[in-house]
Parts: structure tokens; C-alpha cells; sequence
């Protein structure tokens, strides 16, 4: 049990039979009465958000998520398969429960699957992960003072910003959870 006083971004309990993920809080303390949390709640099964508030003394289950290394083998139409490398068990996901999780993941490479009571609502990427650069415009030498990017198509399709210097053919580092250039390697 927790209470909502030791609420934390990324935290998931419990509320209603409902599991939640709080995506923000902020605990607010008014001139004149009680004390209070309000909170941006995301439900792990659909996706949507809710925002509500709370006493702090309020108490809540936390929930259980298992997080398993899993194996992105590859992408058949509108299904995604992968693969646990222990028990070679396989799980084919539809577009809509993937979503934009796997916009920088090649085949092959280990993602982390979400699931509460074996039923699987989310799927982490690497946090970082190296890309070939397959399509960008001809960078030009000395025209980096100002720091404009310029559009690039990586290996596995998604657009990324990166400086002018940066060429077709080279590889970066991508930060996946903002879809940021890190640096060229």
C-alpha cells in the first residue's frame, strides 16, 4: 500500500480495480483548508488520462508490472513478433498495441515488455540505440554556428533532426524517449 502523499512519476497502483501509472503530481498545500495531490493518471490498459486529486492520507495497492527482456524478430503487415530468448515462446502484437514504441528498433534487438497480471500493455525500447542515416540532404562544410538541423530518414524509417554536418551513410545515437540526435559515431 502506498499513500498518495509518496506518490512518484512512474509509479502504478491500483485505483477502482482500474491500474494506473501516475504521469504527474503535485502536491498542493492551499492558504486555507487541507492539503492536497493532484494527479495525471494514465490508464495502462487503454491509454487514456485522468487527472484527479487526493487527500495525502488516502491509501492505494500498488501494482505489480513484470518487465521481461523480449526479442524483436520482425513485422508482418500489421502484426509485430517477438520472442522470449529463454523459452523461444513467441508473442505477435497488432500496430494499435504497439503504437510508436518500436519507431527506432531494428530487427533483432531487445525491447522490454510490459505486463500486468500476463496481459502485456506496453513495450519499452533501449534508451538509446545506433541507426544508419539512408536518406538526408548534403551537409555543407562551416555551416554549423548556427546549430539548424536539417531532416534525416534513419534505417528503420523514422525522421530525425540532425546537425548539418551530419551526411547519408553515417550512424548516430538516438535518445529513444525523445527521438533526439545524441552524436555521430
Amino acid at each position: 500500500m502506498v499513500s498518495a502523499g509518496e506518490f512518484r512519476n512512474g509509479l502504478t497502483v491500483e485505483i477502482e480495480n482500474i491500474v494506473y501509472q501516475i504521469i504527474d503530481f503535485q502536491h498542493v498545500k492551499p492558504g486555507k483548508g487541507a492539503a492536497f495531490v493532484r494527479t495525471k493518471l494514465r490508464d495502462i490498459k487503454n491509454g487514456g488520462v485522468t487527472e484527479r486529486t487526493f487527500r495525502p492520507t488516502e491509501k492505494f495497492p500498488t501494482a505489480h508490472i513484470d518487465r521481461s527482456d523480449m526479442q524483436y524478430l520482425y513485422s508482418d503487415g500489421d502484426l509485430f513478433n517477438f520472442m522470449n530468448v529463454e523459452t523461444y515462446d513467441q508473442i505477435a502484437m497488432n500496430k494499435e498495441a504497439v503504437g510508436d514504441s518500436l519507431k527506432f528498433v531494428k530487427e533483432n534487438e531487445m525491447v522490454k515488455m510490459l505486463s500486468h497480471n500476463g496481459a502485456v500493455f506496453a513495450i519499452e525500447p533501449p534508451l538509446f540505440v545506433e541507426l544508419e542515416i539512408i536518406e538526408t540532404e548534403p551537409g555543407f562544410k562551416g555551416d554549423t554556428a548556427t546549430g539548424a538541423t536539417k531532416p534525416a530518414k534513419v534505417e528503420t524509417g523514422a525522421t530525425v533532426y540532425v546537425p548539418l554536418f551530419v551526411n547519408q551513410g553515417d550512424k548516430i545515437s538516438i535518445d529513444t524517449r525523445s527521438g533526439e540526435y545524441m552524436k555521430r559515431v
